[in-house]
């Protein structure tokens, strides 16, 4: 046999072909079907019509940084505000480890059984180095994510500070407008640079755990100051009497930081949520807090300030935004990065160059 007859040892003999798993005709409706974005009109409908899929999709058209996606999602938001503003929103933060999404499946599975509809925001951290994340909250409550009267949205922090992500103020109201009348923000658990969740909700709980430096800990400006309640999680086995002790040290803690704005004296307890004790006393304590401030209007005066701060950083936001996306800022941001890092010039003078040349181009275009 001649050398270019001969076949090579490498040489792939076909064999019988195997049968398609998914059906070709199935798989292209399913991405003609995703294709077909739906209006704003039928987002709104559903969404006051307690459509999940429809306050799914609205949250991701909220979540986008497509240019072409604000003034679609500005719709639908301004839309439901008339029918927002109607439940109680409740921060959860805590260290990671201290069992924040075990405890947010037993509260919430525990409030669900009062009748109560319940919305879990979850906000799962991105990588600083692949801007990637896991969401994986709804598969650590795969007994609440099963509640037909529960919603769980883990969405990516991103590039936002303060433990929370960029659009979660506007992921609220369209929860509100669905028809849930709570709603559990769960941060990424970054520790005392979490303040971003306390400018959009009613209630804060700091969950912790005992043993981590308990009084030294609680005497740390920051997150602490902004707890309406502190609960003990895991007090559980061993940890029981440990878990007491923490209490009593953080109730010593608290009465060393200045009165509340609200008139609410922060209260301290435990609980378990693995093994689902403790859950119904601090849901006694919140509606405690509840009926306090609306008794003194400070609910309402809270949630004013709330909006005004919202306002504000909406305002940063669209800035900052428009300012990178400037067809010009774009061009010299490059060539003043170059010349930053050769130290040809510094940060700041190429930070004022920048802002500068923004500014004028902004005069020239409205004067045009």
């Amino acid at each position: 046999m001649s050398k270019s007859n001969k076949k090579s040892a490498l040489s792939e003999i076909h064999g019988v072909e195997q049968p398609e798993v998914v059906s070709s005709v199935v798989a292209q409706q399913i991405q003609q079907f995703r294709k077909q974005q739906p209006t704003s009109e039928e987002l709104i409908s559903g969404i006051l019509q307690g459509d999940i899929t429809a306050l799914s999709r609205a949250i991701t058209l909220v979540e986008s940084t497509n240019p072409d996606h604000l003034l679609k999602a500005n719709d639908v938001i301004n839309s439901c505000l008339p029918h927002a503003n109607n439940s109680l929103r409740i921060g959860i933060t805590g260290v990671p480890g201290v069992g924040k999404s075990t405890f947010i499946e037993a509260f919430g599975s525990y409030l669900t059984s009062l009748g109560k509809k319940v919305a879990v925001l979850a906000v799962d951290p991105s990588s600083s180095i692949t801007h990637g994340s896991i969401l994986g909250d709804k598969t650590r409550m795969e007994e609440l994510v099963k509640d037909k009267n529960a919603f769980i949205r883990p969405s990516a922090s991103g590039d936002t500070l303060g433990g929370v992500a960029r659009k979660t103020r506007e992921s609220i109201i369209l929860c509100e407008a669905c028809g849930f009348d709570t709603i559990i923000i769960e941060t990424v658990g970054v520790g005392q640079s979490e303040t971003a969740v306390h400018s959009m909700v009613d209630f804060f709980l700091l969950l912790k755990i005992s043993g981590a430096g308990d009084e030294l800990q609680g005497i740390k400006r920051g997150i602490m100051e902004m707890a309406d309640t502190i609960v003990i999680n895991k007090a559980d086995g061993d940890n029981i009497a440990k878990a007491k002790l923490a209490k009593t040290e953080f109730n010593r803690a608290l009465h060393l930081f200045p009165p509340k704005s609200s008139g609410w004296t922060p209260k301290v307890t435990t609980c378990s949520a693995y093994e689902n004790t403790g859950i119904d006393a601090i849901w006694e304590i919140i509606s405690e807090y509840f009926e306090f401030v609306k008794s003194n209007h400070y609910f309402e005066e809270k949630r004013q300030n709330q909006n005004q701060f919202w306002m504000m950083e909406t305002i940063l936001e669209q800035l900052k935004s428009h300012f990178y996306n400037h067809p010009n800022v774009i061009q010299l941001l490059e060539e003043n990065k170059k010349a930053v890092a050769t130290n040809e010039i510094s940060p700041f003078a190429a930070a004022m160059s920048l802002l500068g040349q923004y500014f004028n181009k902004e005069k020239l275009v409205k004067s045009d």
